[in-house]
């Protein structure tokens, strides 16, 4: 085994192009450090839906330009066996380390393939790069990006001419294309031919998102805004001038682009403690909400002063209050959302007429849904402009709730007294999460089998009326791994992560309201429910 692990680690030496991460691994070699080795070299980063995503370093298990340059092979093999030769591949990339190498590497392989390559001018948020694949006509786009992981990660990923992100079963068969790739030393990679994009299509993108908004709507409402140290700020203040908002007032120590993300421990906002400088921006500034997004700028939180305090909007809130935003402003179209999202929107769209859909986790799926007008994932992300950006948009979204926050403000109303509106008309909607991170992944195979074994009949005390294992597929859903348990006023779905080592279980409680005077004892009751069904839900999965 020892002998064979040092076989593979000097054969990756050998074709290694990079000079950082060959002292690395000669180090590694040198000193025999067969664990590291071991967790470097004990398979590959898989290609699936998410693309790849991983830690930076040395070896097949880790993201670098040999595993990039070989994920960029596959998708050229892939593009070219459907027809795709001589088609347009255009590469955006975000302000993590190595983005930039990665997204070269690409232009490259695909110049290499005789395909062609445009690279965005510098980086960029993720929907810019969305954007372009349609408005340029490409076949294939690649965003360099790990959204909002840790500093040390990075990702690769894949959206086809369509604008959206790969589903099933492209993404099986890019993987099998990349597997197939012999040794690096096959893949022509020239020094140049590609072309580098100038500022026309971020120009494009910019006047594309006017487009979100209502003419002569109001535009009053002040904001702080965080890009979270990633690629947002320049194309936020942008979008937001032209639209004549106020100008944000921005979080400084964490407004331009930085890598190592010096403020946070993880550089999402749904993260405790990531919002933290931009609260205390707000309590100096005394804004009508705080925006932030996430280092790629595909996604966007929303904070609002709740009494006293500020407070983080769920993004079922947000996702629910853009719903409830459009349809008051007459839009037409299908609402979609995921599977794992609050039902509220279902009955906001029930109840203006409007055609719903559920789909998969995932803005691959959501934005694929036909006659999408507006789609949102509880993860924060909103896709309000399907016809310009097929994926989820931090951008546009911010700029959309600052319109209607504007439109509040007029009437001496805010986001929270829409929420309580809402509320009263629907049934007061609460959902939360119980997140399980776990070192070993065997403990989120064995909760799922043992709730798959033993599924609960009751949680909280509610009768479990529905289980549905989604492994099954429906008419509506493909295949996914994950369990649904409707209960008499609630809902749980329990399923592993696709992007980090967590169970995930997704909760909502929907408890009804008489009048804005019943508010606060429906919220109280959807808390204690919540609580419950968290302590019950553990129970049984053993976890």
């Amino acid at each position: 085994m020892h002998d064979d692990l040092m076989a593979k680690a000097h054969a990756w030496l050998a074709e290694d192009p990079d000079q950082e991460t060959r002292d690395e691994l000669a180090k590694l070699i040198e000193a025999g450090d067969v664990d590291e080795l071991s967790a470097r070299f004990g398979g590959t980063l898989q290609f699936g839906t998410a693309g790849l995503r991983g830690e930076l370093g040395a070896g097949p298990m880790r993201m670098n330009r040999s595993v990039v340059i070989r994920a960029a092979a596959g998708l050229a093999a892939y593009l070219k066996q459907n027809g795709h030769t001589g088609g347009l591949v255009v590469i955006g990339y975000d302000a993590r380390h190595k983005s930039a190498d990665f997204a070269r590497d690409t232009a490259a392989v695909m110049t290499g393939a005789g395909l062609r390559a445009a690279v965005l001018p510098r980086p960029l948020p993720t929907p810019v790069l969305a954007y372009a694949i349609r408005h340029l006509g490409a076949v294939a786009g690649v965003e360099v990006t790990a959204s909002h992981n840790p500093p040390r990660d990075n990702g690769y990923k894949v959206y086809l001419g369509d604008g959206s992100q790969i589903v099933p079963p492209a993404d099986a068969g890019i993987a099998a294309e990349i597997d197939a790739i012999a040794s690096l030393n096959d893949v022509p990679r020239p020094d140049a031919g590609w072309e580098t994009l100038d500022d026309a299509v971020l120009d494009a993108y910019l006047a594309r998102t006017d487009a979100v908004l209502a003419e002569g709507s109001p535009r009053t409402a002040r904001t702080v805004y965080t890009a979270m140290h990633g690629v947002g700020k320049d194309v936020l203040l942008a979008a937001f001038a032209r639209a004549g908002f106020p100008e944000p007032v921005l979080v400084a120590e964490q407004a331009d682009p930085d890598p190592d993300f010096p403020t946070v421990a993880f550089p999402n906002p749904e993260e405790p403690g990531a919002m933290d400088l931009a609260f205390a921006q707000a309590r100096t500034a005394d804004p009508d909400l705080i925006i932030a997004n996430d280092p790629d700028a595909d996604r966007c939180a929303v904070a609002v002063k709740d009494g006293a305090e500020w407070r983080m909007l769920r993004g079922d809130e947000v996702g629910a209050l853009l719903g409830a935003h459009l349809v008051r402003r007459g839009a037409t179209g299908v609402f979609a959302e995921s599977i794992v999202s609050s039902s509220l929107l279902g009955r906001i769209a029930g109840k203006a007429g409007l055609p719903y859909e559920e789909t998969l986790t995932g803005f691959k799926w959501i934005a694929r849904v036909d006659g999408l007008r507006y789609g949102y994932e509880e993860a924060l992300g909103y896709c309000v402009d399907p016809e310009g950006v097929r994926d989820k948009d931090g951008i546009t979204a911010a700029l959309l709730i600052t319109e209607l926050a504007s439109g509040l403000k007029e009437e001496g109303r805010t986001l929270l007294d829409l929420l309580d509106d809402l509320a009263v008309e629907h049934g007061l909607h609460a959902t939360d999460q119980l997140s399980v991170r776990v070192q070993d992944l065997s403990l989120i195979a064995d909760a799922m089998r043992r709730l798959r074994e033993q599924p609960p009949t009751e949680l909280a005390g509610l009768a479990v009326t529905g289980a549905e294992d989604l492994t099954r597929g429906s008419e509506k859903l493909p295949p996914t791994d994950g369990l649904r348990y409707t209960l008499d006023g609630a809902r749980v779905i329990v399923r592993p992560s696709g992007t980090e080592p967590k169970l995930k279980c997704y909760l909502e409680v929907v408890v009804p309201v008489a009048d804005h005077a019943a508010l606060p004892a429906a919220r109280a009751r959807a808390t204690d429910l919540l609580t419950a069904i968290k302590r019950d839900l553990s129970a049984a999965a053993g976890i």
